[in-house]
């Protein structure tokens, strides 16, 4: 398999694994996890969408898509990150663009760790 097919097939894995482990804890919550995946486009998006008691429940939880063979990262909110778990799963860190991270979009070679935000209140 070609590294755009292997990285498609990661991307596809890791985000139906990540909607079926939220699904399976959020099932008594009214909400739902789903992975939308466009690889006409190379589009992947992992969205919640539902009801947590009486409070609406809709959001991007992760958007990555493959620009020039790299995995551009461009929203991440699940819990460790996602950049790891692609790592593991054979992919280059020379081939993941934070594409959150400015003024320039960089590897994750290239980039410096990330730390928390934390503001004065904590």
């Amino acid at each position: 398999m070609d590294k755009l097919g292997r990285y498609r097939e990661v991307i596809r894995d890791k985000l139906c694994g990540l909607a079926e482990f939220i699904n399976q804890h959020a099932r008594d919550r009214g909400f739902s996890a789903n992975a939308v995946i466009d690889e006409q486009r190379d589009q992947y998006v992992l969205v919640k969408t539902g009801w947590n008691h009486r409070r609406r429940v809709h959001g991007t939880t992760l958007y990555l898509r493959i620009v020039d063979d790299k995995i551009w990262i461009e929203e991440d909110w699940t819990e460790d990150g996602i950049c790891e778990e692609l790592v593991e799963a054979g992919v280059s860190e020379a081939d993941i663009v934070l594409a959150s991270q400015s003024p320039e979009p960089k590897t994750l070679a290239d980039a410096a760790p990330v730390t928390a935000y934390h503001s004065d209140s904590d």
